[in-house]
């Protein structure tokens, strides 16, 4: 999908904000889309290295079925190289050719897996979704047709063309905004920031549920004017009922040995939310922590209660507060 034929059996990808021009023989960025005689072929449609049953608070998504459970898929590769990443071995497996042990399962097969394990989604995550797009699509028409949603956890590099396509078949998506600084976005993740900011707000547009994580990492994303950006981008740009999650980082991949986020910086990045205007704020990766609850933004009591990926209570009725009836964002049912 997304192609387009160029002189000299050449194409262009116009699937991500790459936008790669790819010379026969050769594969985009990404290593898993390649030119074959002037068609753009998918390397990894058929071949997916986890599928798993995953609480949908995993993703995290906090305001979409809270308490279901979600079948999560993934197929190798990525359209970016973070220096952080915590799935590099299958994310960047194409690029570095380790060899992994993917297994032949269709899109009939993967609605079947979600039906018979009583999952109320297909989450399409580990890697990145985009560059399994056509599988994912595939899968995603079945699921709609059988009862069963869609939810995408991606890096937002899609084209404005590909959420369009995708949006009819997409409930949910939390996509991460990894930093405000295109510097950083080119210096840790060989991308740019302004596809990440276009594609949400293609999301927003196309009434997809969204929902942002960033993952703080010590001395990258975490100065308070950043993290004000961010919040303001989300508040202003697309909408103050956009839950934002701010997630604690541990070192990995290449940056192993950069500490941990202080839970300190954590509650700041909470508190810079709620200035901004947002009305829903969540820390991530700090298990037991007051932030991973939602209260109500009108009389602030605590209507779902967790601890870590389980929702311990849920107060939520019909998509409002119990206590004062302020209308909660999300997808409750």
């Amino acid at each position: 999908m997304f192609q387009e034929p160029l002189e000299d059996r050449r194409v262009r990808c116009g699937l991500c904000g790459h936008g790669c021009v790819i010379a026969p023989d050769e594969m985009g960025l990404c290593r898993v889309r390649q030119n074959v005689e002037g068609q753009l072929v998918s390397l990894n449609y058929d071949a997916l290295i986890a599928m798993n049953v995953d609480p949908i608070e995993k993703k995290p998504l906090f305001h979409f079925l809270p308490g279901s459970r979600s079948l999560s898929i993934a197929a190798a590769g990525c359209n970016f190289q973070c220096a952080f990443c915590q799935n590099w071995q299958i994310s960047q497996a194409p690029r570095t050719g380790a060899s992994l042990n993917a297994q032949e399962v269709s899109p009939q097969q993967i609605v079947q897996a979600a039906q018979r394990h009583s999952c109320q989604s297909i989450s399409y995550t580990y890697t990145e979704p985009t560059v399994f797009f056509e599988l994912a699509y595939d899968t995603a028409l079945l699921a709609k047709n059988a009862g069963i949603r869609n939810v995408f956890v991606s890096n937002g590099y899609m084209t404005t063309q590909a959420v369009e396509a995708v949006a009819h078949y997409l409930d949910a998506i939390n996509v991460d905004l990894k930093a405000f600084r295109d510097a950083t976005y080119r210096r840790v993740m060989k991308a740019r920031l302004q596809p990440v900011l276009d594609c949400l707000k293609s999301l927003i547009r196309c009434k997809v549920w969204t929902e942002i994580t960033t993952l703080i990492v010590p001395g990258m994303n975490d100065s308070e004017q950043e993290l004000r950006d961010i919040a303001g981008f989300i508040a202003t740009e697309l909408s103050p009922d956009v839950p934002w999650h701010v997630s604690r980082f541990h070192g990995d991949y290449e940056m192993g040995d950069v500490p941990p986020t202080p839970v300190a910086t954590l509650h700041k990045a909470v508190e810079i939310g709620l200035e901004a205007g947002l009305r829903y704020v969540y820390s991530g990766n700090a298990p037991g922590d007051d932030h991973e609850s939602t209260f109500c933004p009108g009389c602030h009591q605590p209507l779902i209660r967790r601890r870590g990926f389980t929702v311990q209570e849920n107060r939520i009725a019909n998509g409002t507060c119990p206590a004062c009836t302020t209308t909660i964002a999300g997808v409750w049912q």
